[in-house]
């Protein structure tokens, strides 16, 4: 979690600071619309940076992968700046939209206007459009806000979440409208204007490229399912894909994004296998966990076009310490891809302890995966179901003595990986040494 605060905390403090540098909370003489005047404009800057930084971070850029840990993290990010975005603009309405109600309503008295100011040039021309933007402002806030509550309510259908999300990018350009319009004409000239100029720059070419379908289609690469296995006790489908001249490989424990449907669009799997790029094979394993991924097994044949679009993600066994992995049900996938990897590769082995508490496990996977750790020379531990008992870390320090001088790689649920670290931490783990998968992507 780290990087996700970090990053949230630079931007906002960092608009913050050269908000200041241009203006003050304290306008003299103090009162109410004074204050409103200069905090609209704070919320208005804040609003428009955060949804700004969001529309970039929605492009999926890989160069910036290792600056924040994984594409993972980086849309966990995306997902904060949306939030922080929407009570930004929303206190940015109340001030705008409400002092204007009290008034009506004869709670506030509005101060009389001083005698005219004359103004030149583009501001003059600025001025002229202010009543426009206005307008469109407010009611482009409300159709964002709609969406990027829909967007954080899990259960609204993926298919219609994806399409929803794409009209964010024409939202966020007439609120760009709106900005340039009524951002005070002085900040221009100053480092926070150039700055919001910037942001606002990026995230325009940003939303340009979303509403054109052309985020990750340079990293996409075609495909033909080749195999599917399916285990109904578990929910769970191996397909194995035949991918075509372009895919650049990958690391074990990276994830792509795959498309069966257009009309369902990609959806974000964890890549199960090693590369090997003289078979061009890829495999997911994918479990029913949504409408999407319940009806693949019915829905998928074998020679169905598929795009494969990544790698992504940075959670890649990047150390050369002693490790213990946990994948928790369908978190499993990450180190399936490793396992094959080190049976290949003898020469990178170490000494690996891997967790695998499940609900139920058919014995034809069961004994896939016994040969695999094998092969790998990884030590496994199975729990399956309430019987082997739960996996909590005192049964982690007690099984693995060594522990403390090992790095932990969760894949799983996330609260389950909150809890875990936190424990092993509380122990004496060093906190840089529990990397977690935030495998969810909105």
């Amino acid at each position: 979690m780290k990087p996700i605060k970090t990053g949230l905390v630079v931007l906002l403090g960092g608009l913050s600071v050269l908000w200041l540098m241009a203006d003050t909370f304290l306008p003299q003489p103090f009162g109410y619309f004074p204050f409103r005047k200069v905090f609209v404009q704070y919320s208005g800057v804040i609003a428009m940076g955060a949804m700004s930084v969001a529309m970039v971070l929605a492009l999926r850029p890989v160069r910036l992968e290792p600056m924040f840990d994984g594409l993972d993290k980086m849309y966990r990010l995306h997902k904060w700046l949306g939030i922080t975005a929407l009570v930004a603009g929303t206190v940015h309405w109340l001030f705008a939209k409400g002092t204007k109600w009290a008034v009506a309503w004869g709670w506030l008295v509005k101060p009389g206007k001083g005698g005219g100011q004359a103004y030149e040039g583009i501001e003059a021309l600025l001025r002229t459009q202010r009543g426009l933007a206005e307008t469109v402002g407010e009611w482009t806030f409300y159709a964002v806000a709609v969406l990027i509550v829909l967007a954080l309510i899990k259960r609204f259908p993926y298919r219609l979440f994806a399409r929803l999300h794409t009209l964010l990018a024409a939202g966020y350009l007439l609120l760009v409208f709106h900005s340039v319009i009524l951002i005070k004409h002085e900040y221009w000239t100053q480092p926070i204007g150039i700055a919001m100029a910037l942001l606002m720059a990026a995230g325009s070419l940003a939303a340009c490229i979303s509403l054109a379908g052309r985020i990750g289609r340079k990293r996409q690469v075609g495909g033909r399912i080749e195999e599917l296995i399916h285990y109904p006790e578990m929910q769970t489908l191996v397909t194995r894909i035949q991918l075509d001249e372009g895919w650049k490989g990958h690391q074990s424990g990276q994830f792509a994004f795959v498309t069966s449907d257009p009309r369902e669009g990609a959806h974000p799997y964890t890549i199960a296998s090693a590369w090997d790029p003289g078979k061009r094979q890829i495999t997911f394993v994918t479990k029913g966990l949504g409408d999407h991924t319940r009806r693949l097994p019915e829905r998928l044949k074998i020679g169905d076009p598929v795009t494969v679009e990544g790698p992504y993600g940075c959670f890649t066994f990047s150390d050369q310490r002693r490790q213990i992995w946990i994948g928790a049900g369908i978190g499993i996938t990450p180190f399936l891809a490793r396992l094959q990897y080190l049976a290949g590769h003898p020469a990178e082995s170490r000494q690996v302890d891997l967790f695998h508490p499940t609900t139920v496990l058919a014995p034809q996977a069961r004994e896939i995966l016994a040969e695999a750790a094998g092969a790998a020379g990884v030590r496994l531990h199975l729990l399956i179901g309430d019987g082997e008992g739960r996996l909590d870390g005192e049964r982690l320090r007690r099984t693995v003595p060594g522990w403390k001088d090992a790095s932990v790689w969760f894949c799983g649920p996330s609260a389950f990986g909150r809890a875990l670290r936190a424990d092993l931490l509380a122990h004496g783990l060093p906190p840089g040494a529990f990397h977690q998968e935030l495998f969810e992507m909105r």
